[in-house]
């Protein structure tokens, strides 16, 4: 497969998983306020530090408040993750490979694009007053991946585009589970309490992983280091970060047609890894190591392996 071609579908996954995931980052938060106390400040730093882009936000905007960082995330054109923007590249590239791509992929995402850019010329008031719009793009992310998996055989170019967005879950979801941290630096005293576990429980939502974790739990009780194994360490759940970086390593296997546990150029090596590292690590290593430092070295190495992919599949000098 051309390395434009596959650079393209990989990208197209990739944004149109990020858009998903930042609809999640804002619902997490517009959740937590629903279930505060009355008079609870709302939060977005938490938000904005979890995307790792403050400073930008900081350049862009002189205050911080639930107008700037709802346009900031949502529709800022220029802002690289910010919804409207993502969901603009990944029509771009489906347009790049529609010759490669099925007609209804090339649709929904069409439907999608159009969608948040209708959107963007509504009031900001009616996304605080409402989650229905970040529901319905979570809701056309999930078709989307529905339409590949069913519309497009599953050669290459779809396990390259399963490579990008399993990548990108999983860096959203360790960001997601960071959010947390963020909310507690200035309430530690809340460990523990009523409220916090709301929150844990909001965050267990935001990654529609709340009925999932109840399984898994065995009963209603919302346990911090429990919930931090099974969105880590859990290996079935579909947005686990273990579960979404094993399923990223047999497709690229699967591209480069080498067996499970054979790395022979340093996209594997990377991502082999990674997985191992995750294949052996227990949750008391990961609240001793500390939570946000773990994540924080986690999303270090899914950017590594994202480098990789780059010059091992993508470059022009590859």
């Amino acid at each position: 497969m051309l390395s434009r071609v596959a650079d393209s579908i990989y990208w197209l996954n990739r944004y149109v998983e990020r858009a998903e995931n930042v609809a999640r980052f804002i619902d997490v938060n517009l959740n937590l306020l629903l279930d505060s106390p009355p008079g609870t400040q709302q939060q977005w730093q938490p938000i904005l530090e979890t995307t790792g882009d403050m400073a930008l936000f900081q350049e862009r905007y002189d205050r911080m408040d639930t107008e700037t960082v709802l346009q900031f995330l949502t529709f800022d054109p220029e802002y690289q993750s910010s919804i409207l923007y993502c969901l603009q590249s990944a029509r771009n590239n489906a347009r790049s490979v529609r010759e490669i791509i099925s007609s209804e992929m090339w649709e929904q995402i069409n439907e999608f694009y159009l969608m948040v850019r209708d959107a963007s010329k509504a009031p900001l008031d009616s996304l605080v007053d409402s989650s229905d719009f970040f529901n319905a793009v979570r809701q056309a992310s999930n078709l989307f991946v529905g339409t590949m998996d069913s519309t497009m055989s599953h050669g290459e170019g779809w396990h390259f585009g399963q490579v990008g967005r399993l990548l990108e879950r999983a860096d959203k979801t360790s960001r997601i589970l960071d959010v947390k941290y963020f909310i507690l630096l200035p309430s530690i005293e809340a460990v523990g309490t009523t409220f916090d576990e709301v929150q844990w429980m909001a965050l267990l939502k935001s990654a529609s992983a709340y009925e999932m974790y109840r399984k898994y739990q065995g009963d209603h009780r919302i346990i911090p280091s429990n919930v931090a194994e099974f969105l880590i360490l859990d290996d079935e759940f579909p947005r686990a970060l273990r579960s979404c970086l094993l399923q990223a390593q047999s497709c690229l296997h699967r591209i480069t047609d080498t067996p499970l546990r054979t790395w022979r150029n340093p996209a594997e090596r990377s991502l082999g890894k990674l997985c191992a590292g995750l294949d052996y690590i227990t949750i008391d290593e990961v609240m001793e190591q500390g939570l946000h430092e773990f994540l924080n070295d986690f999303q270090i190495q899914v950017n590594t392996v994202g480098d990789e992919m780059f010059h091992t599949f993508f470059s022009l000098e590859s």
